[in-house]
Order: structure tokens, then C-alpha cells, then sequence
């Protein structure tokens, strides 16, 4: 059985401590002083002192240098028999002889004898002896394995994954949704491959690619499939492993890994999460020496310094370009900056083709509808769909997965899990007739999103839902599509309102009041749609331990900020008298709606639709 260091060092803690142990009792100093076994009784200094005075003592043996004396004494107190008494005598007594010499005492010395000073000498040893014995072997062991103390003096290593035709087992192909970023990095294979094609008119190889996008988009799939793709070496890294408690130790692990690299050009080195390292410098607090910027600068000079590093391509992946060091990003370090994005409409289809490879799918499910459905999904959103339908169907004990699956699953990655299903009465009524007022004023104004389903089942901290289809472009939004999306939160609140008074309103628009106050404020202070005019008043300042925007700054004058409290107060006043108005004119099929609502408990869009437009004309 091959033994860790955590068990060697268990095991031998038990041996130590035993050792020792033995070594207290085995090795102590070894006296002959069988006689101080004879003494049955103990008695004073004092006492024995007053016992010469008065002539009892006969005989006095002195053992352990002095230190104790076995008297011979005979009195009345003692039955007028000789009795051997046990005294302990203090370190200094100089007039103890002199006084047992005036009496004609019998004194007597006894030496100790014993080898203690080769059983002193062999005490000595032993347990440093084993101490070192076990330490050795301990170190031995872990040395052995990746990570354990044995591997303490290489702390300054790189840890780098080092694959010569690494096999990801991922290739172009299986990358699906970021054409663009796919074909950047094709020719930088084509590149390694084939240098002679670039050479010959004069080309260089690219320094440095970094790859930029948000979460979940494959920047690190990507990467794999170019380790897949490029047969040459390739080094793989996080930007959080340059980063150590010790001062220089990421330093020395970028020369470290810059060095390995240049032994095995041409190759590769992906890092992911540079922002970790690559921050911008100069952001501490009294000039006092930051470990990251040491870091950080040692990766510039082997990026793009003297020596350079011919035949070495970097690859970086970063979802917060934005706080990255500029010297980091200029040509001849990063000479490329690929983004990659959230998928579209075809991106989305073809991620789906490729995660659906292995899944066992209703032939009569279109991956094209669900496509459709899930705009802003990134490539990890639609593998993690597909997953979550999996598993229902599973628990179903379906063979395949059904549209239906897929619904549910989409559902519970936008909302979360579904709640218990609630029972009838006032409060059900009143979370119904909320969520049709949203419905119906996004369904009848025109610049809304359309209505995808509405649900009384509870979704997480929701008790009832309305679902809205994104428009597949969320980039631009001009005033009549936020002033549609304003009156569309204001809905439910406003049909509270209406249907059950004012004192009967309740906390449920909490967060549709937040989301309209918000977009009105965007609207006043950022997109320049109000009457203050076409001004920016608010920027996101940057922060540098963050990197991100800590707050907004005050950047006008109150008169100014009392305008733009003024101008938020209008639109979200207007919108809101244009919804009364159409919840008015719409009571009828409101409460339609709500009683269709509460017997199915969920509508589909074109369902709602169809009953809308038996009573008015939708735009």
C-alpha cells in the first residue's frame, strides 16, 4: 500500500511521542541507592537537627551528593529503638558536619555509581536521531507526490500543464458560435504549421492573442480546441497561479515558464484569467511594493523586451478587459483582441447541434425553436439547458427528451426551481390579476416585447411569473421601447390599484418599482431622452482595487440634480397615467383572463393572444 504523507506523519507522531517517553524513563540518571528503600518514615530538617541537639542520632549515610541522609536515631519517642528516618537536606548546610562531628555521630558518604554519563550521551542522541530519521523519511514520501512539503524549495517553479500534441480531445469543430474568434485563431495554427506561407512575404508570427468576451462565451474551449488543432507544445496556466504568499515567487514563475517555453519553440501558452496578474499598476496605497506589479512586469519583459521570445504565441482569456494594464495590451505584446460575444440567432442554433450530439432528443423537438427562445444564452447557458432537460427526463423515466422538458428546464435556469402550486383564495386571485396586468400592457403596447407565457406556479422568490420574449438585437433600445417597458413593470401594480383599491396594495411591485425607477434614471442621466437635454450626467468612475465602477460621483450641480429628479418624475408619471388607461379600458378582459389564469394556472402566449383579440385589436 503506498502511504501519504498525511499517514506517515500520523504514524510516526505515535513512535515520537512513545520515544520519548522511554527516553524519560530508560535513560534518566540510574543511581545505587538501594538503601533509600529502607527508610519507612520521613522527618524535617528542623526535627533532625533538634534530634542531635538532644543525642539521639547515632549514624548518618548521605546519598545523591548530599542531598538526602538515612538516619540511624533511638529515643523515647521512638520506643527506645534504633529506627531509620528519611531527611531531606538542604542545598546548603555547612554547619551540619561540624555539628555532627561535635556529637560523634557516625556520618558516612555514598557516591553514586553508575554509567550515566554513556547512558546520558546515549539518551542525547536517540531521540534527535529519530527525530531526523522520521522526518526523512517523511520528506522522502512526499517528495514523491505533487504538492507535499518535499516540494517546498520549488515553490518558485512554474505550474504549468506542459502537453506536447496535447490531447483536449477538443478540435475546431467542436467549437460552434464564434466564427469569427475561430477563424483568428486558425491562422495562427495555419501559422505554426505551415510558417513558410507567412515568411515568405515578409509576415511575422503574432506575439500575443487575447481573447475577450463574458462568461460562458468559450474563450477556454476555444482554447483547447487550438491545443488540439496545432500539434506543437503547449502550456497551460491560470493567472491566479503567479500569485503566491512569498515576495518574487511569481516572478520567478513566469521566467520559469517563459524558459521551458523557449526550450520547446515553436509552441503555445494559454493563461487563463490574466486579469488576476494584469491589472493596472500604480494602484496601491503609499507606494509600498505590490507582489502582482512585480509579477505583472516580469510578463512584460518576456512578452515584448530585449530578448523577446521568438516562436512563443500567448494566448490570454480575460472577461474584465477593462481593468487590464495598457502596457499589456499594446501591439507587440497582445497584437490581437478577439471578442467573443454572447451568440446569436445562428450561433445559438449550431451550439445547440453541437451539445445535442450525445443527448437523445425527440426527433419532433426543433433546436431552431429554441434557439429562438433563448437570446442572451451564452455557448455555457445552452449546454447547461440541455443538461438540466436531460435530467428531468431522467427522473420522468422518459427515453427522450421532450419539448416539454426543455421548457421546464429553461424556466428553472432563468426564474429557479418551481414552488408548491398555490391553493385558492385572495391572495392567488390578487397575484393573478398582477401578472395579467403585466401581460395585457405588454401585449397591447406596441413597442413591448411580446408575451411568452404567464404562470401563477411559483419560481423561486416569485410567486407568479410573467415571461417575455427578448427582442434578438438588445444593443439598441430607443425611448418608445423603454417607455413601453416602463409601462409594462407599472402594470401589476397599477391593476392592484384598480381591481382592489388603493388600501389594498400590496409589496409584490417592490421590484418592478425599482426596475422603473432605474430605467427612467438611465433615461435622464445617460441616454440624454429628456427635456435637460442631449448630456451625459453620469459616468461610472473606475476604482482601482476594484476596477469596476464603486459609485456614481456627483458630476453636476444641485439645480441640475433637481431637474433631473423632476424629468424621472414625468416619465414614470406619463407612463403611468397611459397604463391606468389601459387597464380601464381593458377590465373586461382582464377578468377573463384571470379566471382562464386561475383554473389552468399557466397561458401560452398565443393563447393569450387569441383571447385578447376576441375583445380588441392588438398593435
Amino acid at each position: 500500500m503506498k502511504l501519504s504523507w498525511k499517514n506517515l506523519l500520523l504514524w510516526s507522531l505515535p513512535i515520537l511521542v512513545v520515544s520519548f517517553f522511554v527516553w524519560q524513563g530508560l535513560f534518566a540518571p540510574v543511581t545505587n541507592d538501594n538503601n533509600n528503600n529502607v527508610a519507612s518514615s520521613r522527618m524535617t530538617y528542623g526535627r533532625f537537627l533538634e534530634y542531635i541537639d538532644m543525642g539521639w542520632v547515632k549514624k548518618v549515610d548521605l546519598y545523591d551528593n548530599g542531598h538526602t541522609a538515612i538516619i540511624e536515631a533511638v529515643g523515647p519517642e521512638l520506643g527506645n529503638r534504633i529506627q531509620k528516618i528519611r531527611v531531606e537536606l538542604p542545598i546548603t548546610a555547612p554547619e551540619l558536619i561540624t555539628k555532627l562531628k561535635s556529637q560523634g555521630v557516625d556520618l558516612d558518604a555514598h557516591p553514586i555509581k553508575s554509567n550515566t554519563a554513556v547512558w546520558n550521551l546515549i539518551g542525547n542522541l536517540f531521540f534527535p536521531l529519530l527525530l531526523i530519521i522520521s522526518l526523512t523519511l517523511l520528506f522522502r514520501r512526499s517528495s514523491n507526490t505533487t504538492g507535499g512539503p518535499g516540494q517546498a524549495m520549488s515553490f518558485g517553479k512554474s505550474k504549468a500543464l506542459f502537453q506536447v500534441e496535447a490531447k483536449t480531445g477538443v478540435i475546431f469543430d467542436d467549437v460552434a458560435g464564434i466564427d469569427e474568434a475561430k477563424e483568428e485563431f486558425e491562422e495562427i495554427v495555419t501559422f505554426l504549421k505551415k510558417p513558410e506561407y507567412f515568411t515568405a512575404v515578409g509576415a511575422r508570427i503574432p506575439k500575443g492573442v487575447l481573447l475577450i468576451g463574458p462568461p460562458g462565451t468559450g474563450k477556454t474551449l476555444l482554447a483547447k480546441a487550438i491545443a488540439g488543432e496545432a500539434n506543437v507544445p503547449f502550456f497551460s496556466i491560470s493567472g491566479s497561479e503567479f500569485v503566491e504568499m512569498f515576495v518574487g515567487v511569481g516572478a520567478s514563475r513566469v521566467r520559469d515558464l517563459f524558459k521551458k517555453a523557449k526550450e520547446n519553440a515553436p509552441c503555445i501558452i494559454f493563461i487563463d484569467e490574466i486579469d488576476a496578474v494584469g491589472r493596472q499598476r500604480g494602484t496601491g496605497i503609499g507606494g509600498g511594493n505590490d507582489e502582482r506589479e512585480q509579477t505583472l512586469n516580469q510578463l512584460l519583459t518576456e512578452m515584448d523586451g530585449f530578448e523577446g521570445n521568438t516562436g512563443i504565441i500567448v494566448i490570454a482569456a480575460t472577461n474584465r478587459a477593462d481593468i487590464l494594464d495598457s502596457a499589456l495590451l499594446r501591439p507587440g505584446r497582445f497584437d490581437r483582441q478577439v471578442n467573443v460575444d454572447i451568440p446569436d440567432f445562428k450561433g445559438r442554433l449550431e451550439i445547440l447541434h453541437v451539445h445535442a450530439r450525445n443527448k437523445k432528443i425527440d426527433p419532433k423537438v426543433s433546436l431552431s425553436i429554441i434557439a429562438r427562445r433563448t437570446p442572451g444564452f451564452s455557448g455555457a447557458d445552452l449546454a447547461n439547458l440541455l443538461n438540466e432537460a436531460a435530467i428531468l427526463t431522467a427522473k420522468q423515466r422518459k427515453n427522450k427528451i421532450t419539448l416539454q422538458e426543455i421548457d421546464q428546464a429553461i424556466d428553472r435556469i432563468i426564474a429557479g426551481m418551481e414552488g408548491t402550486a398555490l391553493i385558492d383564495s385572495k391572495s392567488k386571485r390578487l397575484i393573478a390579476y398582477h401578472e395579467i396586468g403585466h401581460a395585457i400592457v405588454g401585449t397591447l403596447v406596441k413597442d413591448h416585447e411580446h408575451v411568452q407565457k404567464v404562470t401563477l406556479i411559483p419560481r423561486g422568490q416569485a410567486r407568479g411569473l410573467t415571461w417575455f420574449t427578448p427582442a434578438e438585437d438588445q444593443s439598441l433600445i430607443s425611448r418608445s421601447q423603454i417607455k413601453a417597458r416602463i409601462m409594462g413593470a407599472l402594470g401589476g401594480r397599477v391593476t392592484e390599484e384598480i381591481v382592489f383599491g388603493e388600501s389594498e396594495v400590496t409589496t409584490g411591485a417592490g421590484n418592478d418599482l425599482q426596475q422603473v425607477t432605474s430605467m427612467a434614471r438611465q433615461m435622464v442621466t445617460r441616454f440624454g431622452m429628456s427635456n435637460i437635454g442631449p448630456l451625459s450626467l453620469e459616468n461610472e468612475s473606475s476604482n482601482p482595487f476594484l476596477g469596476r465602477g464603486m459609485g456614481n460621483t456627483s458630476e453636476y450641480s444641485d439645480e441640475i440634480a433637481i431637474k433631473i429628479d423632476k424629468q424621472i418624475h414625468d416619465i414614470v408619471e406619463e407612463c403611468y397615467k397611459n397604463t391606468v388607461k389601459i387597464i380601464k379600458n381593458n377590465r373586461v378582459i382582464i377578468d377573463k383572463l384571470v379566471d382562464v389564469l386561475i383554473e389552468k394556472e399557466t397561458i401560452e402566449g398565443e393563447e393569450f393572444r387569441r383571447i385578447i383579440e376576441q375583445y380588441t385589436k392588438i398593435p
